[in-house]
């Protein structure tokens, strides 16, 4: 062994079993971004039990149908369980009825609760993921062609952004159901017809509004990307523009979209919410947290379980979802050790 000296030759036969040399070290398994951020994710005590709070609201506004009937609960009027002075509930919690019955009318307040996290959630997954969707098109196209297309999305952005969004979703909400409603002659709608209605026009103002902060992001990511060498090298080759902005860049963005699609949910969650509880969101017969919060505030001296519960569950809920978006956020992020 040349430049090796006798001594350490001998020593090394030793250390190494019949002379051997010793097998060199395997190489590590390499891992993808995404790999390593699941991995820090499962780590992150903050983000497993918010993920095990989402879970639990997510079985019980799917299960709603599963539970109430083990319960025996439904959306039934039991005015016999109403005060006749008061119309306030006689048996506020009971076996019969967990949480008590609603005053005035005595439908169950646990049915009510169970169905009503079946809009929140599906409001808010839709709405952030259409404007996910709009946002990171938009985007794409403003910083990968610039020139005009940039500055006209751009002027869009800005348009949106200076519109007040609660005043602008009551009277788009209003005019949508009276529009495509169907309404007769003396303008009554279908209350089935107007809560699709009502439920499609909430969705399209909350991702109208939402897309913007979307498209800003991914535009200022793609103006970085637009430059690097692969995808001056996909040009080089002669790929089309639709090749290199869904094939080439659209990958490399899917970490900050995903931290923004946490981010809005529950943002949109509560909007819903306040939506409903001003009176222009969701209505019966469609149940939501808003919608109780709201019948549940006159009587809050009274009976203040009512108001507490679908409260305290749209504010769990919501803190479980930012806690979460922030914690991908940080996984997602490789200047970040948590």
């Amino acid at each position: 062994m040349s430049g090796v000296a006798p001594g350490d030759a001998a020593i090394l036969a030793e250390e190494t079993p019949g002379g051997e040399q010793p097998e060199s070290q395997a190489p590590r398994e390499g891992r993808s971004p995404s790999q390593i951020a699941i991995e820090r994710l499962r780590t992150d005590i903050v983000a497993m039990v918010s993920l095990g709070v989402i879970i639990f609201f997510v079985i019980v506004a799917v299960g709603a149908p599963l539970w109430t009937s083990l319960l025996g609960v439904d959306d039934q009027q039991h005015q016999e369980l109403l005060d006749i002075n008061t119309g306030i509930g006689l048996t506020q919690m009971s076996a019969a009825h967990p949480f008590g019955v609603e005053a005035g009318s005595g439908v169950d307040l646990f049915y009510k609760w169970a169905y009503g996290a079946r809009p929140s959630l599906v409001i808010g997954i839709l709405a952030a993921g259409a404007s996910v969707v709009i946002g990171a098109i938009l985007g794409l196209l403003a910083g990968f062609f610039g020139g005009w297309t940039d500055r006209v999305i751009q002027w869009l952005i800005d348009f949106f952004l200076a519109l007040p969004f609660l005043l602008m979703a009551i009277g788009i909400i209003p005019i949508a159901i009276l529009r495509f409603g169907g309404a007769d002659s003396i303008g009554f709608i279908e209350p089935e017809t107007e809560a699709k209605i009502r439920f499609a026009a909430v969705v399209l103002v909350l991702a109208l509004f939402g897309w913007t902060t979307v498209a800003r992001l991914v535009r200022g990511e793609v103006l970085s990307l637009r430059e690097r060498e692969f995808v001056q090298a996909s040009k080089a080759l002669g790929a089309s523009s639709s090749r290199v902005l869904f094939k080439e860049m659209l990958p490399n963005l899917v970490s900050p979209i995903l931290v923004n699609l946490t981010i809005l949910i529950p943002a949109y969650i509560s909007a819903e919410a306040g939506l409903s509880f001003l009176g222009v969101g969701l209505q019966p017969p469609t149940y939501s947290w808003g919608q109780t919060i709201a019948s549940a505030e006159s009587y809050f001296e009274a009976y203040p379980i009512w108001l507490w519960v679908p409260a305290g569950s749209v504010a769990i809920l919501v803190l479980a979802l930012s806690l979460f978006g922030d914690a991908v956020s940080d996984a997602f992020n490789p200047q970040t050790r948590r």
